[in-house]
Parts: structure tokens; sequence; C-alpha cells
């Protein structure tokens, strides 16, 4: 009711700030602990019902943004690496939103190479506190958190020998010395509050490690790697919200005597819309089931390949959406160009998709370590070829997740409409990953792409071309 009735989304891009009143009715509804178990407060949520509150919360990108960046990461450390009385203390007041979290591992040095930070945490004389000192940029939240989930680099005895490593705080504002910065003038999701983060001094309790001492890159990469999978549900929201309000205009609106939705293309991209929206929730429910198994079950690939798909995917569907709409679209007296520059950080926030599809290839690949190399340079520094490996992947596991949920569907008697959308996402992706499998394969064509890109670089440098 809050979101339907008193959102303003064009009011929260305007201003670029949500409402109080909003933020309190999405409180009342217990939105900011949606996960949070019962037992702290909190709603107690499975991740499948997360995933279809996302989709709703997605009709405007700021509160998504901003109830993601409380729970899906900022408060993630303490729900799955924080002892029993770290939960006490602090998830009751996250879970009902009196106190807010943000996440806090980008610095100005260190984007996709995390492991890089160097915001330190040196131990006090009397090894009763940690001091932090350094800056984290791109905060969601980092105006106003309360709680922060905060990485530092630390010294650590492995061994007999010192080392950096990196640990995981819960830091207070309250603790003094943190400082947030004016707000970032974003391009798109303005309503949320995105800002430098400096940490002067900032005096935290050994109380307040999450895990162990030196133990923090691998929590970093496992609450990214577990907030990932919903933004195919939240995309596929607003998909639907799009086609929606695209085709009423396309009913309505006509040239050479008919209506536009009567047009050959214009139903190609209606028809492009709903694929894409139907695979996107296929692909995010099917990981979400899977992250609801007992025993928490490692999904971070499959996560990832739904974050890949769904960013790529909306951003194509908005576009197509807008088109449409022709140059109404283009004006801000119509929210598609909001839809548009809202849309395009998808691929760059949580991992960008260059990153993931690295990530994707080599996680896979893994499996195969037990055979020896054919190749005399390291894989790693093969991006183009990982690039189609991970394509073969995500295209498999979204042709998968629309079989499995087809068969479902007809095992317990829903419209047979459903058959249909199968086989033609079926036939489509049969082709993308024949497709796939050639470029894989076909290694002359991939040295030719890898001489010409080295021979592009090459005239860039020796400024052959003045630009």
């Amino acid at each position: 009711l809050v979101l339907v009735s008193t959102v303003d989304s064009a009011k929260i891009d305007r201003e670029a700030k949500i409402p109080p009143e909003t933020l309190s009715g999405l409180k009342e509804l217990g939105l900011f602990g949606m996960q949070i178990p019962e037992e702290y407060g909190g709603l107690g949520l499975s991740n499948t019902v997360y995933a279809r509150l996302a989709e709703i919360t997605a009709l405007d990108a700021s509160i998504a943004v901003t109830l993601a960046a409380h729970q899906a990461i900022g408060l993630k450390g303490i729900l799955i690496a924080g002892n029993e009385e770290q939960k006490q203390k602090y998830l009751p007041k996250l879970a009902c939103g009196e106190h807010v979290a943000a996440f806090c591992l980008t610095e100005p040095g260190s984007g996709s190479d995390a492991a890089s930070i160097q915001t330190r945490a040196t131990l006090s004389e009397d090894g009763k506190h940690y001091l932090i000192n350094g800056s984290k940029i791109w905060i969601s939240n980092g105006g106003f958190a309360d709680i922060m989930t905060v990485f530092a680099r630390t010294e650590v005895d492995d061994n007999g020998v010192k080392k950096d490593k990196i640990t995981a705080f819960i830091v207070e504002r309250a603790f003094g010395g943190i400082t947030s910065g004016k707000p970032e003038d974003k391009l798109g999701i303005r309503g949320s509050n995105t800002c430098e983060v400096a940490f002067e001094n900032v005096p935290v309790p050994v109380e307040n490690v999450i895990g162990e001492v030196g133990g923090g890159f691998k929590i970093a990469m496992n609450i990214l790697n577990s907030g990932r999978f919903s933004m195919g549900s939240s995309s596929a929201g607003m998909i639907k919200k799009l086609m929606e309000l695209t085709s009423e205009y396309a009913a309505t609106r006509k040239q050479f005597n008919k209506p536009l939705s009567e047009f050959g293309m214009v139903q190609e991209k209606f028809a492009l819309m709903a694929i894409n929206a139907f695979v996107m929730e296929s692909m995010a429910y099917l990981t979400a089931g899977m992250m609801d198994r007992p025993g928490l079950p490692d999904c971070s690939v499959e996560a990832a390949i739904v974050k890949i798909f769904s960013s790529e995917g909306g951003w194509i569907c908005v576009s197509e959406a807008l088109q449409v709409l022709g140059g109404l679209g283009y004006t801000k007296n119509y929210p598609f160009e909001r839809y548009l520059r809202d849309c395009r950080i998808l691929p760059i926030f949580e991992g960008t998709n260059e990153i993931l599809r690295m990530y994707i290839s080599l996680t896979g690949m893994q499996y195969a370590g037990k055979y020896k190399s054919c190749s005399k340079s390291s894989i790693v520094d093969e991006q183009l070829i990982l690039k189609r490996v991970a394509d073969v992947l995500i295209n498999l596991y979204a042709m998968t997740a629309v079989l499995s949920r087809t068969s479902r569907s007809i095992a317990i008697g829903l419209p047979m409409h459903l058959s249909g959308i199968s086989q033609i996402t079926r036939k489509s992706y049969v082709s993308r990953l024949n497709k796939n499998f050639n470029d894989v394969w076909n290694k002359p064509q991939a040295a030719h792409i890898i001489i010409n890109m080295n021979t592009l670089c090459s005239l860039i440098k020796s400024t052959a071309y003045d630009f």
C-alpha cells in the first residue's frame, strides 16, 4: 500500500532523496528486517519470499537500493558470520529500521580489486580496541547509516610471520571519528544516498570483529555473493511494469490508421521484454530455492549468473520500451528515461559484469583442475576466451531455469501458456548456445580478435590517430 499509493518516484528522482514519511512507512511494514530471523525482531523471510518482495520494491529503484544496501549487504555480515552476542546487540534495531546499515568496502584505490584496500585497523596497546583510519567511497546509505560493516587491513601473526590481512568490523557511527561526505550527484537511483565515508582514529572494540581476525576478505565475498540473486526478480518486476505502461500507449497510439500494437516490429519488442522477464524470474527463483535448502549451499556462481543476465537484459528491455514511445519516451514527462538512468547502474555495482564473468569461468574451471592444461599461458589472462565460456554458462543456466519452471508448472496444473513461452525461449537459447560454443572453440577466430585488439591498442599508444 505504501509503495503504490504514497511513493512519488518522479519527486524522489527530482529531489534526490526519499521522503522521511516514505522511509517510516517502509519501516512500519518491516521491510528493513525482511531476512532477519524472527527471534531478533525481523520477518525471517526465506530467500524465495525475499526475491518476491524485491520484485515489488524494485518499482522504485531508489527505495530498492536503499533497502538492499541495508540488508542484502549492510547487515549481512552480522547475519552470516556474527556471533550470538553481536546478533543480540545489533539485529533488533536494524530489523525495525531504528538503525540503518551500510557496507564499506570500496576505496579510492580499490574497486574490483577488493583485496588491495588500504584502510587500516591498528590494535591498541591494551588490546581492547582497534583504531580504524581510512576512506571508503560509493557507500550506499553512507550519509546516515548508524551501523557499518567496515573492512580494513590488520596485522596478523601467520606462523610467526607478521602479515597484513583484511578483517571485518561492526562500526557504530556513535563511536566518533566518522565523517560522511556530500551525497554524489548520480545519473540514476538519485534518491538513494551514496557518499564517501572517512574514518579517523575510530575506536572499535575487539568484540566488534566479525568472524576471525584476518578473515574479512572471505566474509566480504560471501556477503556480495549472497546478495546478487534477487536482482533477477527485481529486474523482472521493473520490466513487467514497463510492459504495462508501454502496452497502454501502443494500444491507443495510431499510425497509418492502425495501433502501434499491430505492427510486427513493435510486437517483437514486447515479445523480447516478456521473454526476458520470464527468464529473469525463472533464474532468480530457481537460485533462491537452492539457497533456501538446508546446509547453506554455495550458489555464488548461480547468483553471479542471475546478476549478469538480469542487469544486461534489463538495460535492453528499458531501451526497447522507450523506443516504442519514440520522442515521448525521451522526455521527463514519462518515467521511461528515469528507468533507463536507474538501471544503468546494475551492470556496475555489486561486482562489475566483467569481473563476474571472470569469476564464473574460473570457478567453473576449478572442477577441471585435475586435468593437465594444454595451454602454455595462464588462462586467467585469456579474458576474451573466459568471457565466451561465461556466456555459455549463463545461457545454459537460463535455459535450465526455464525448463525447471515449466516442468514444475505442468506438474501442478498451471496454465499451459507457460509451455508456449518455454518453447520459444528454448529455441532462442539453443541458437544462442550454438553460437557461444562456436565462439569458444573457433580458435582462429579468437586469435583474430585478439590480434586486432592488440593492433588497435598499439595504434592508440603510438598516437597514430589524433583523437
